[in-house]
């Protein structure tokens, strides 16, 4: 086991790429993903004993396409490029590309030329999911073939002396059979890797990097309850103890019952928790802001502004803990990835801060910062509580944000988070909560005509949060969810259920 082993996964773009990094992890080896914008010394000084070049791939390869300094190919790192970074090996290594109309994906058999390398243990022909981009026609120097499909002549290559290898297709799809064979050949017969890497080894890693980053410096960390933002507060203060002072913002778009739980588990769990009051400056801000970009924007500000006053009371203190995961990046397109929202800790943070930034989850997926947790010995109610929005119910009453439907989409969440409670769907679920249109329809209450608001119910299943589908919940369950949103929560006359995947949609509304 080597703690020290690392793979980088330089990033050209797609959404892939998180896929592929959870691939590489499942295999005990850890794997960063970079920018392809980073220069090569830094990515050197992280050691890699192995590269991934990664990305969609392109119909050509204009001058304007993205690109690496080719002194990377001279380093004796190995190096595997996938889709767009089987493309650019080959053209900076002096192969012949022609164009391709389109940019698509489709499930194609492949034909297994050689079956050495990376394509060690395949068999002569293997169904993949191939890129249907600009083609390499030959080969740089050097290299070999070792499979074709019908449009792809060189849809694997390999130069086994200078340990470099090239593959049209993905392999980190469910599509490409034989993906996770090729993933071990590469990791463990190419790079020499021996594995062994787990979220202990992480937690102890992390743990010694905050230490030497922060010395004897004060932190403070936005403690939010949720599961990012806890397993982050939980991490720092394994690691410096009472440097570390957690701060719960109440800003008031909390769910019911929220903030006087959070503050009361983690100050019983030993950590120094200030309860900061900040609703009406919150929502003041807020009033009459119906766009949700701008409402992202006004929260991350303000939740800056909020820190920095706490962090003045509380005297010198330098640095701003956050529970930034990875998906949050790359959705508020930090990265080559294209910008989906700004999350309030990523996109929403203002130009300038007073504090620099503490993000020890930043390149962890959801799941793999609920496997810390477990490690670092959370409670499984934490743990393993659904995601929740950094602006909170500011995106889920969509509109402008009123005290009045503040109070309405709390009541109907609880209702909503104890029925799927009390049918035992909870863990079965990546979200589910509710909803508060900006519209109004008619309804009927005893004799009385009603012209209230609507509550919409999203339950999605996920791994990662980049892509999602709609639960099929139980009908009786939605039935007893809508009898009692409809009968408890004032001003509410109907219930709809939403049935969108992400993509099209986001899980959130906004």
């Amino acid at each position: 086991m080597n703690r020290k082993e690392v793979v980088l996964i330089i990033d050209f773009g797609g959404s892939e790429a998180q896929l592929l990094a959870r691939r590489v992890r499942e295999l005990e080896v850890y794997a960063e993903l970079v920018p392809y914008s980073m220069p090569l010394t830094d990515m050197l000084e992280r050691k890699p004993q192995g590269i991934i070049l990664f990305g969609r791939v392109r119909p050509d390869m204009a001058a304007s396409a993205p690109s690496i300094d080719p002194a990377v190919f001279e380093l004796g790192i190995p190096i595997l490029g996938i889709g767009y970074g089987h493309q650019l090996m080959a053209h900076l290594l002096g192969a012949k590309l022609t164009s391709h109309q389109g940019n698509e994906h489709d499930r194609r058999l492949l034909a297994v030329d050689q079956a050495q390398g990376i394509l060690t243990g395949w068999e002569s022909e293997e169904p993949c999911w191939l890129g249907l981009g600009a083609q390499v026609e030959t080969p740089p120097s050097g290299f070999a073939v070792l499979a074709h499909t019908g449009n792809a002549p060189v849809a694997a290559m390999g130069d086994g002396k200078r340990h470099l290898y090239g593959v049209q297709f993905h392999p980190e799809m469910d599509q490409t059979t034989k993906g996770p064979l090729l993933l071990r050949s590469f990791l463990f017969d190419i790079c020499g890797l021996s594995g062994g890497w787990n979220m202990g080894m992480f937690a102890e890693d992390a743990m010694a990097s905050i230490r030497n980053q922060v010395g004897d410096g004060q932190l403070i960390c936005g403690l939010s309850g949720g599961v990012d933002s806890s397993v982050a507060a939980t991490l720092v203060h394994q690691a410096v103890g009472d440097q570390l002072t957690s701060i719960f913002v109440d800003n008031g778009l909390l769910r019911q019952g929220e903030p006087e739980q959070v503050v009361s588990t983690f100050r019983q769990r030993g950590l120094k928790v200030v309860y900061a009051d900040a609703r009406e400056r919150f929502l003041t801000r807020l009033a009459g802001v119906a766009d949700p970009e701008k409402k992202r924007k006004i929260i991350g500000e303000e939740f800056i502004r909020v820190f920095e006053e706490e962090a003045a009371r509380l005297g010198k203190v330098d640095f701003l803990v956050q529970g930034t995961v990875y998906p949050d990046v790359i959705e508020s397109g930090d990265g080559p990835a294209a910008k989906i929202k700004s999350h309030h800790n990523v996109g929403g943070l203002p130009d300038k801060m007073n504090l620099k930034l503490i993000e020890p989850l930043r390149y962890l997926f959801k799941d793999e910062v609920r496997r810390l947790g477990e490690e670092l010995g959370l409670p499984e109610e934490l743990v393993w509580r659904h995601p929740f929005p950094g602006p909170g119910l500011a995106v889920r009453a969509l509109g402008p944000v009123t005290e009045e439907k503040l109070a309405i989409l709390r009541a109907a969440d609880a209702i909503v988070i104890e029925e799927i409670k009390a049918a035992g769907l909870y863990r079965s679920l990546w979200q589910v909560f509710a909803v508060l249109p900006d519209i109004k329809s008619v309804g009927v209450a005893g004799q009385e005509r009603t012209y209230v608001y609507t509550i919409a119910i999203r339950a999605v299943k996920s791994i990662d949060a980049m892509t999602a589908n709609w639960a099929r919940l139980p009908f009786d369950v939605l039935e007893k969810i809508m009898q009692r949103i409809t009968s408890e929560v004032p001003h509410v006359n109907r219930v709809v259920y939403d049935i969108t995947p992400k993509p099209p949609a986001t899980i959130e509304w906004e």
